[in-house]
């Protein structure tokens, strides 16, 4: 099933959720399930609450409903960069529920490459070295899709954007997975898709950022304030209005580290 067929959200919000498996590398509880409700199935991520670790600078509400609610500002802007993603019970109590994507696995999207080896195209992030000590590049390709994910990233303030989070679906769309750590009130923002760093944002951007500022004032902002608190849930109006103002992909804020690590 494709994240934009209309029956996803209805199964993961109904569906009989059937654990196939436990996702290992994942810091917090991830279950591989398969989701059935009249005739559909599809398989799906589920991350129950219970198995959330605890994080210091995180405090407020679960991880499971960040993830909703960066779904729903992935929503807001019409781009659908995220997977359906809902807040429901399921064998290990409530947690989040998303769709899998079936992605490719080469070419991904975002790499690590010899000096003289970058795509055609690509844009590097920075200058680092391999784990054999030998000069790299970490680049990301340069399309419509990562530049949305890039101001989504900067809307949502996502902690922990690995190259390992950026998907390049068989349907030919992109997606970003794992937003457990995303919407804190503070500049948080690590990436690994700073390629775009300084560059003016495109107008139909500049567009959708206006209508998302006008609804955050509205249905989403009392949507947003069901999975965040309202402290954050203005700093995403603040975030908005900063993107409006300059309409430019920001820098890093210098106080942060900004790639995550691992960055895959």
């Amino acid at each position: 099933m494709l994240p934009t067929d209309p029956a996803a959200l209805p199964l993961l919000h109904h569906g009989r959720l059937d654990v196939a498996g436990r996702i290992v590398e994942a810091s917090n509880a991830t279950l591989l399930c398969a989701v059935h409700c009249d005739g559909l199935s599809a398989d799906c991520v589920y991350k129950p609450i219970r198995g959330e670790r605890p994080l210091w600078d995180f405090p407020d509400g679960t991880l499971a409903g960040r993830e909703v609610a960066s779904w729903l500002l992935s929503e807001a802007t019409g781009w659908s960069l995220v997977p359906p993603t809902v807040l429901r019970s399921g064998p290990l109590g409530p947690g989040m529920v998303q769709l899998w994507v079936d992605a490719e696995d080469e070419p991904g999207l975002v790499d690590v490459v010899a000096l003289d080896a970058v795509p055609l195209g690509w844009r590097t992030v920075l200058r680092a070295h391999d784990r054999y000590g030998d000069p790299a590049l970490l680049v990301h390709a340069d399309t419509e899709g990562l530049r949305q994910l890039a101001v989504l990233d900067v809307l949502i303030n996502n902690a922990d954007r690995k190259g390992g989070h950026v998907l390049a679906g068989l349907d030919g769309a992109v997606y970003g997975v794992d937003h457990g750590i995303c919407l804190h009130r503070e500049d948080k923002l690590r990436t690994v898709l700073w390629g775009f760093l300084g560059q003016p944002l495109p107008v139909v951007v500049l567009e959708v950022l206006r209508r998302v500022r006008s609804e955050l004032d509205g249905t989403l902002g009392a949507a947003l304030t069901e999975h965040v608190t309202r402290a954050e849930v203005r700093a995403v109006r603040e975030r908005t209005d900063r993107l409006l103002a300059t309409e430019t992909f920001p820098a890093p804020n210098g106080s942060w580290p900004a790639i995550p690590w691992p960055a895959f």
